[in-house]
């Protein structure tokens, strides 16, 4: 695999799990907005923009895995987002569930499986 494809691939699964990268990012350390902006683009190199991150911030604040709590920083107030017990919860799902499904016997193996319990095979 090539750099260039490796860093695409980087981006592409940061895109589709961006919610729990960015409750990965406040599990660490609570942050505000603009850190976590800068945070993403130096690990994973995306560009993330205000529009896209303050929407995803307010549904993870509202779905109740982060919250959020206003601070004032050298006379500058800061909304900085922690993660709740919900938020820590989902994270850990997904590494639970994508740790199992990289564990799990090889698919071929699966299909043979299949084929030698007479199962109909999918059609995907």
């Amino acid at each position: 695999m090539t750099e260039n494809e490796k860093k695409q691939l980087v981006q592409r699964i940061t895109r589709n799990f961006l919610d729990v990268l960015i409750l990965r990012l406040i599990q660490t350390e609570p942050m505000w907005g603009y850190k976590i902006i800068k945070k993403t683009e130096k690990l994973f190199e995306i560009k993330l923009r205000h529009g896209a991150l303050y929407p995803l911030l307010n549904t993870l604040e509202y779905e109740g895995y982060a919250k959020s709590k206003k601070t004032t920083k050298k006379g500058r107030v800061r909304k900085v987002y922690t993660i709740t017990p919900k938020g820590t919860q989902l994270v850990d799902a997904y590494y639970s569930f994508l740790k199992e499904q990289l564990e799990k016997m090889d698919l071929k193996e699966e299909a043979q499986i299949e084929e030698n319990c007479g199962l109909p095979e999918s059609s995907s």
